[in-house]
């Protein structure tokens, strides 16, 4: 049975690309649906997986087995990706710490290899708020400051993308279109604006498809969205999902500790003493109490 690459998915079409052949800007995709019970089961196939599929008289196929994933990014739904950069932008609109923090972690809990902060915009600012990132840098994670507007960051961005799937993900307005197309100006991504009532951006991509970079490598434009969804996530593996509190887990007294409220914590001892982030521990915080409102809602 011939295999292939999910590609993008639109309207319950799923768009695969041979095995074997290489992904241009004018490959031949086959138009595929689903086998019924893989309709049944939600997120069975997905941009980027591998599947089996059969081909049918009218030159169109139907995917039949999804074969194992190396990686999962949870939200936007992407299979089989190398690194995440989470993208958002220094102004229009502001950035947000806290969605910021909530897009990390569920970068870490969909186990990507790599994960990168890019902070588009750069030209809106003028200057590099070093102090913001700080924490980020110091939980181990790249930071990169960039404008799709004046071309800062972007060689640097091209480097990293060479050889690899990258995922660019981040809420709607930050500028992932406009950075792609500074990338490589043949993608041609719509863009769009920022409301100036709101302050926020629209959507301009409505799918997660995979996109040849001319100067090597796959980028995957997503949609944006405001919230990422982590109530699933398991309470007690929580702070496994921030990099520098996994030191200190290990330090505290309870073994079922929420690190919220019990006494001699390893990571609130650490947090007393200037040791990590107050804004990343609230930030741990808020995403704990979302877990446990969920649960206290079935």
């Amino acid at each position: 049975m011939p295999t292939g690459q999910v590609i993008k998915t639109y309207n319950g079409f799923y768009y695969v690309l041979e095995a074997g052949k290489e992904l241009t800007v004018n490959a031949q995709l086959l138009s595929c649906r689903l086998r019924g019970r893989l309709k049944r089961e939600k997120g069975a196939v997905v941009t980027g997986d591998m599947v089996e599929y059969e081909l049918l008289g009218d030159g169109t196929g139907v995917i039949e087995k999804c074969l194992p994933r190396k990686s999962m990014l949870h939200r936007p739904p992407v299979a089989n990706i190398d690194q995440v950069i989470i993208t958002f932008a220094v102004k229009e609109p502001d950035i947000n710490s806290l969605l910021l923090n909530r897009f990390l972690v569920l970068a870490e809990w969909s186990d990507i290899p790599e994960i990168i902060i890019c902070l588009n915009k750069l030209d809106l600012q003028g200057d590099v708020d070093e102090a913001f990132m700080k924490p980020y840098v110091e939980a181990g994670y790249r930071v990169i400051f960039a404008s799709a507007h004046d071309g800062q960051g972007i060689d640097t961005i091209r480097e990293m993308l060479k050889g690899k799937v990258t995922v660019f993900a981040g809420p709607s307005g930050v500028g992932k279109s406009s950075l792609l197309n500074a990338i490589d100006e043949n993608l041609g991504l719509t863009t769009g604006v920022i409301s100036e009532k709101i302050k926020r951006g629209k959507h301009t991509t409505r799918v997660a498809s995979f996109l040849p970079v001319s100067t090597g490598g796959i980028v995957v434009d997503t949609p944006g969205f405001s919230a990422a969804e982590l109530e699933h996530l398991d309470k007690a593996l929580l702070a496994e999902y921030f990099p520098e509190f996994r030191p200190l887990i290990e330090k505290c007294y309870y073994n079922t500790c929420t690190h919220s409220h019990e006494p001699d914590c390893g990571i609130k001892n650490a947090l007393s003493e200037g040791l990590i982030s107050q804004e990343r521990y609230e930030a741990y915080l808020s995403i704990l109490q979302t877990i446990l409102d969920r649960k206290k809602a079935y």
